[in-house]
């Protein structure tokens, strides 16, 4: 990961990295106030491409609407935010971070006079779990954490002081000599793991924790619905108990980060033959295809930077 240098989009603003600071006493610092999106841009042979960047500003604008939050730009000023990032620091591939926070105004936990202030940045980043873990697959665990109630964090909101949950979960995992974590829900099914959604393959039939189930709905999971489908795969979303990892022919994460990560092992149990399963290896390779532009682009998710 390559950062401290290139510019910002800044309220507005393009910035050189050093500049773009916030005050100590800023609500952000001390309540998480603040929403944020991953987005991918890929090299492809007409240049660099970004991966689904109007459903992340959909989600975006979704997730500020949620934590009353007024973006005091438009969804296309950010939309146009994103890609002059990359054009000016003239990336060819990048991960883009856009995010919206409570900023220097009143401290408490009514955050409702604090001004909102936003931001672009982009930097090199390289697959989140590893080279190694996208070919072989990811070594995980059960957390020993779970995912809020439905009741408690909005779990559909991208939000920061949301991912305080996914630390603890990942710290865990990290500690204990794992890649990644699987987490349960309240209810004791499976949710999603630190940072990316879950799908098991039993028998040719691909299966998915649904919304209820404490997750963020994931750009990357709505993608790999949507090649599953047109290659004629089945498809579902259902309430997965624990033990059904373990027995599952495949099991793979997916988001913008992991992409599509295959999981070799979960709670040291080898998951169907211990690697890349041969369903999982079909939408990993249609998943790169079109983020690379190699296939046809039919529903418009690439936004190329001229």
């Amino acid at each position: 990961m390559s950062l401290n240098k290139g510019k910002i989009w800044f309220d507005g603003k393009l910035v050189d990295w050093q500049d773009a600071k916030i005050h100590v006493l800023s609500h952000v610092v001390h309540y998480g106030s603040s929403i944020f999106e991953g987005i991918r841009c890929y090299n492809t042979e007409k240049g660099p491409a970004i991966f689904r960047l109007e459903a992340h500003i959909d989600r975006l604008y979704d997730s500020a609407k949620i934590y009353r939050m007024d973006i005091p730009f438009t969804k296309e000023e950010f939309l146009n935010a994103c890609v002059e990032v990359v054009k000016i620091n003239k990336f060819k591939e990048c991960y883009i971070r856009p995010v919206v926070f409570r900023g220097y105004g009143e401290l408490g936990v009514n955050p409702l006079k604090n001004p909102i202030n936003c931001a672009v940045a982009a930097w090199e980043w390289g697959a989140y779990l590893g080279k190694e873990a996208l070919e072989k697959g990811a070594s995980v665990h059960v957390s020993s954490w779970r995912r809020p109630a439905p009741d408690t964090f909005p779990a559909l909101a991208k939000a920061g002081g949301n991912y305080l949950n996914s630390q603890l979960i990942k710290m865990e995992a990290i500690n204990s000599g794992y890649d990644e974590a699987i987490v349960l829900d309240v209810y004791g099914y499976v949710s999603e793991a630190s940072g990316e959604n879950i799908f098991i393959i039993k028998n040719g039939v691909i299966f998915t924790p649904p919304t209820g189930s404490s997750i963020l709905a994931g750009i990357t999971r709505h993608t790999v619905f949507s090649i599953a489908r047109d290659m004629d795969m089945r498809i579902e979303q259902h309430s997965i108990p624990r033990e059904s990892l373990y027995i599952a022919d495949e099991v793979f994460l997916t988001g913008t980060a992991a992409e599509v990560t295959p999981v070799s092992k979960i709670d040291k149990i080898i998951i169907g033959t211990g690697k890349c399963g041969e369903v999982t290896k079909k939408l990993q390779t249609q998943y790169f295809n079109l983020i690379k532009g190699k296939t046809k682009d039919k529903y418009n998710w690439l936004t190329y930077v001229k």
